[in-house]
Parts: structure tokens; sequence; C-alpha cells
């Protein structure tokens, strides 16, 4: 008789919604020299097998394999629930371990091939007609749709495979009543304010905490750190040439200067602007809405600190559209500048965190799953950083960016204003400058390191963003070891050309991607991919988690505004600004959902929720990944020591993997 072996089997079933069964599951293990074992049943009497989340062991006795290659599992639709998603099937035999990534749903009566850590590009993968049925299948369910005109190809209706795992709450209506409840406003949730301190009053030690923006609003110093430091960092440029667009000349600004002109300011790359243009005559939610399309100049001055010199609130010069000054009345400069921050917030909101993170990754998550297979090795790379995202997009685009909904209500453009804003982006973003980091401060005149000190998104994100690039750049190595092999990988070249399509023609129509189309070389893959990555993690967590502290606080940072901007430079007073800002009601709205969205639900950066890649070379990869990604930690913690105020949001232990809020 031929020698028998004892089989140690483990099955990890997903925590997935319906990812349990109770149908018949059967299992082969098979050698690559043409042996193979029975087929085994795998079940326990007495006990609930293969329940959502669960992992379920057996022991089998058989033939005795060389090694085990590869497993043939298969179910039938016995039960009352058959559906049945896997993610790790573990087989262990005299000692060694052989492992076989599923992470799929199982359809009844098919017979899976999965090979032992399951990586492989088209042309090596054994399996090819399962592996089409697969992309097949995954095409029928990931479709593209532009569901707003001008806006990024968004998923058609979302995937019973991408809902939440988990009780994942968002609920306005209930948080809001809790923060009520536990804040000292029960009795002040309507009208107007009375004074600042009344304002103030709004927060507690427990939900809504005083941020830290309520002691600095009104400080220049702190209005020149939110262009750089806070979460609307990608906007300031290096001042080339005073825009002729806006009226100020040296005698204007002679008192912010130290001694210096415009032009020789130019000359040492110590002025800089801010140039809201893309705002102009930007459609409103409310008829009466007003949202400048702001101009400001910025000043490093001799303490190394970001200083506003001048503001003009909108586009074309006039009358009744001064530049205001540090020299003017107090509350005249203040309102000007909160003006200014309005149309930075309404930026922010539409596009630097909605737009360009959100809805842009989307579609690049449905072509990935439209065009690769789960066993291919870029597929496995990107899959961490899609965790949630369509089912947050959907969420959000049904409760809080929706006609009548949150968006709506706290934010004076309301929805009608932030989509044109995504609409008039989109067609200038280019994944090639927008969203390749080092090629947009490039572009922004902001690359050197002896420009613009204090840039502290910049220093970090840097850092962050090379690292993600060298270890992609690594990891694709692997794999492809020539173009040959780059073009020959159908699968990725079908996701590469599906990115550039037109969305008149069903793809992404991505301006700026490396390759228009055809992936050529690696470091055109790696600067795709690595933006794909930084987008989902770095630029994301940017824009998203510091929301709190700004938004919290209306005078720091207002999303909604009341009235009219100031039209000359007559003194105003305390009571003309607490009059411009939204109501208590409108206030607490905005407090409690960015309170919400700050909350962290994703693993960090490299430590991931769902361990796609078992090839140890890729596994050795991703180690040296994490101990990069630890390295900064560290330097940015140390860092943050002696920065003035400290910038948290890109330690990378503060970074998730995806966006899932």
């Amino acid at each position: 008789m031929p020698p028998t072996a004892v089989y140690d089997i483990s099955v990890k079933t997903g925590d997935k919604k319906k990812s349990g069964t109770d149908a018949n599951v059967k299992i082969c293990l098979y050698c690559d020299d043409g042996n193979k074992t029975d087929n085994y049943n795998l079940d326990k009497f007495f006990k609930n097998d293969f329940e959502r989340g669960q992992k379920d062991s057996f022991s089998v006795k058989g033939m005795s394999l060389t090694r085990v290659d590869y497993i043939e599992l298969w179910r039938d639709t016995a039960g009352i629930m058959d559906d049945w998603f896997v993610d790790i099937v573990e087989v262990v035999c005299s000692k060694q371990v052989f492992v076989f990534p599923f992470f799929r749903w199982i359809k009844p009566n098919y017979r899976y091939k999965i090979r032992h850590l399951d990586t492989s590009l088209p042309d090596n993968d054994p399996f090819k007609e399962q592996r089409r049925m697969e992309i097949n299948n995954a095409r029928e369910q990931y479709e593209l749709e532009v569901k707003v005109p001008g806006f990024p190809a968004q998923v058609k209706s979302l995937p019973e495979d991408e809902n939440f795992s988990f009780d994942y709450v968002w609920d306005i209506t209930k948080r809001k009543a809790h923060a009520i409840l536990m804040s000292k406003i029960v009795k002040l949730t309507s009208g107007s304010w009375k004074n600042l301190d009344d304002l103030k009053n709004m927060y507690t030690k427990e939900v809504l905490v005083l941020p830290e923006s309520v002691e600095h609003w009104t400080d220049d110093t702190y209005f020149g750190y939110q262009r750089i430091s806070k979460m609307n960092n990608t906007v300031i440029e290096l001042c080339t040439a005073v825009p002729k667009k806006m009226v100020v000349t040296d005698d204007m600004v002679k008192e912010s200067l130290e001694g210096f002109t415009l032009d020789t300011a130019i000359q040492a790359k110590r002025l800089f602007v801010v140039d809201y243009e893309i705002m102009d005559s930007l459609p409103c939610g409310k008829d009466d809405t007003v949202i400048c399309a702001p101009i400001a100049l910025f000043f490093v001055n001799g303490k190394q600190k970001l200083m506003p010199i001048a503001i003009q609130l909108f586009q074309n010069p006039g009358k009744d559209n001064p530049v205001f000054l540090p020299a003017d009345p107090e509350y005249t400069w203040i309102t000007a500048k909160l003006w200014f921050n309005h149309a930075d917030s309404t930026y922010h909101q539409s596009f630097t965190h909605l737009g360009g993170t959100h809805l842009m990754m989307e579609g690049v998550a449905v072509i990935t799953h439209r065009n690769m297979s789960p066993s291919h090795p870029v597929f496995k790379l990107l899959a961490p950083h899609f965790l949630y995202l369509l089912a947050i997009n959907t969420r959000a685009l049904g409760n809080l960016v929706a006609p009548g909904g949150w968006a709506d209500r706290a934010l004076s453009v309301g929805i009608k204003g932030m989509f044109d804003v995504i609409r008039r982006k989109c067609l200038q973003w280019r994944l090639d400058i927008d969203g390749t980091l080092p090629k947009d401060l490039e572009r922004r005149g902001l690359l050197g390191d002896n420009v613009l000190p204090g840039y502290y998104f910049r220093d970090d994100a840097l850092q962050v963003y090379n690292a993600i690039f060298n270890f992609v750049v690594k990891y694709l190595k692997l794999y492809y070891e020539s173009t040959a092999k780059l073009l020959g990988d159908t699968e990725l070249q079908d996701w590469a050309a599906e990115m550039v399509l037109s969305k008149d023609k069903g793809g992404l129509g991505l301006l700026g991607v490396p390759g228009s189309g055809t992936v050529t070389t690696i470091d055109q893959l790696a600067t795709i991919i690595t933006s794909n990555i930084y987008m989902c993690s770095v630029a994301h967590a940017a824009a998203n988690f510091p929301q709190y502290d700004q938004y919290a606080f209306p005078p720091a940072y207002p999303a909604s505004m009341r009235g009219k901007p100031p039209t000359d430079k007559k003194p105003l007073s305390e009571m003309s600004v607490l009059a411009a800002l939204p109501d208590k009601d409108t206030t607490l709205d905005m407090m409690v959902v960015t309170h919400i969205l700050s909350e962290r639900t994703t693993n960090c950066l490299g430590n991931f929720e769902v361990q796609y890649v078992y090839d140890p070379p890729a596994l050795a990869v991703i180690d040296e990944f994490k101990n990069a990604l630890k390295m900064i930690s560290q330097q940015i913690k140390a860092k943050n020591k002696t920065r003035d105020p400290p910038y948290p949001w890109l330690d990378p232990e503060e970074i998730p993997n995806a966006i899932s809020i």
C-alpha cells in the first residue's frame, strides 16, 4: 500500500455579511508530480462549521504527497444559508506548512483550484479558465458609472462584497443628540451668538472638546500656518510674479515686508500666493449665498513664519473689491481672513477631501476589481488600500452629500457648489502632477527644503511618499524582470487602458497617467501605484483628520457664512463677525460630523487588516517597508517635540491604510 500521511487542515471563513455557510464542503490536495489525495468531506459532528469569521480545523489521512502544491475546494447548495466566503486554507503535514489564500466567494459546485501562496501573473497561472471566470464575474458586479456629470466615474451599484463587515454606525441624528446631551448646550441649540464667550460654551471635556484653534484664530501667524500644515496644504504656491489682477503695491505692504519690496521678496523666494480663481462665479445652493474667489499674498518673515500681507476677496479689482491689509482696522482685517477661510474650507470639503481622495480613488478601486484576479500581485498590493472605500462613499453620498443632507445644511455652497468645484478641478487634475507629490510640489515651486520653512505637510508627506515608492518598486521587481513581462501581462494592461479610457466610453478618463494606457516600465507602474496608495492613505489622512480642530470653531475656519463680505475698509466690530457666523444649530451639526470624521477606523499604514501577500520575497519587502515607516514615525515624533505647533497628522502610526471614514 502507498504510504499515508496526516493532514491538518484549517479553514478561515471571511468576516463579511452572509459569508458563513451551511453547505457541504469538500477538498482535495494535489502535488505537481501528478499525485493527489482522495476527496475529503470537511465536517465535524455536532459543530456548526464555517460560520462568519470562524476558523475551523480538520484532520484527515491520505496518500503521502511530497508537497501540497495546490488544493481543490468546492461546496454544494445544502442548508438554509449556502453562500460562503473563504479567506485562507492552511494545510500542515510533517511540519511543512502550505498556505492557500482564497479571499473569494465560493460558487456552488465549482471546483476552485488555488496554488500554495497564490501569486501569479496571468501567463503563469495554470488555472487560466478559472481566472477568466472570476474576472468576468467581477466585471458584472463592478460596473463604472458617471453618477454626476463631470464627476470621476464611480461604482454603478455597491457590490454585496463591499459592505462593511461590522456594525458601522453613521447616524448623525443620534450622534448629534448624544453630543447635545453630553454638552452644556442643551438649551442653546438655536439662534445666533451673543458673543465669543457664548460660542465657547459649546464645548465639553467628554465629547466636543475645546479645539486648539480657539486660542489662535485671530493671529496672523496661525492664519499662515493654516495654509501649510493643517488640512488644505496643496494650494499655496511660490509667487514668481504678483498677479496682475491683484492691485497691490510696495507702499501698501511696506509694513509687512521687513525692508523687502515685492520684487526682492520674490527674488528671495519669500513671497507666496494662494489664488482661488477656480472659485470664481461659483453657483451655490442658496440664492443669497456669497462665496469669494480670493487671492492672498504671504511673506516669510525674519522669524521664519508665514504671514498674510494682503487679501483680495474677488478676482476682478475694483472700488468695491479692495485689497485688505494687516494695517486695516482690527475686525475689518479679521473679517477679510474669515471670508478667505470660508472659500478655503469650501475648496477643502469639495475637492481636497471628497473629490480628490474619496471619489478619485473609487474609480481606481473599481477598475482594479474589474481587471485583476485576486491572484495578481498588483491586486494584492492595492487591495488593502481600498478597504471599505466603496462602502463609505456610497453611504456618504447617500447621507451627507445628498439633497437636503448635511452638506446642504452645514456648508454655504451646498452640494450644488461642491459639485461644481469638483467638476472644475476634474478638468485639470492629472495623476502625474496632482496625484504625484514630488511633481505637485515642484509645480508649485515648493520642492526644496530651503523654500517655505514650517511646511510640515511637505516635509512629512514626502518622507512617506518616498518610502511608499521605494517599497512599490522593490515589490514590482519581484514579478516583472523585463519589459516583455509588463507588456505580456494582459490584466495589468487592461487595467491601465481602462484608467485612461474616456468616461463616455466606460473608463475612468484620468489625465496624465504614465504610459497613457500602456505600461512599459517599472517606473511608470510604480508611479501609478504609489499615487493610488498615497491618495488612499497619506493624502486622505492630511485632508481628513485635522477637521475637528478647524471646523469645530467657526471663527477659525468657517464652512458656512451669512451676509456679505466687506466691500470697503470701514471699521467693523466683534458683533459683525458673530453676525456672519453660522447659527448654533448649524455649528453643532458641523462639530458633530467633523468629530465623527476625525475618528480612525482602520489600521495604520503598512499594518494591513487583511494579509493578501504570502509570497516570502514579497513579505520580506513588506517587512522592510514597515521598518522604514517605523523609522519615519520616530523621526516625526522627535521633530514634533520642537515644532510649534506640532504636526502629528502624517506620523505613519496615525495614517490609516485606507479611506474608510
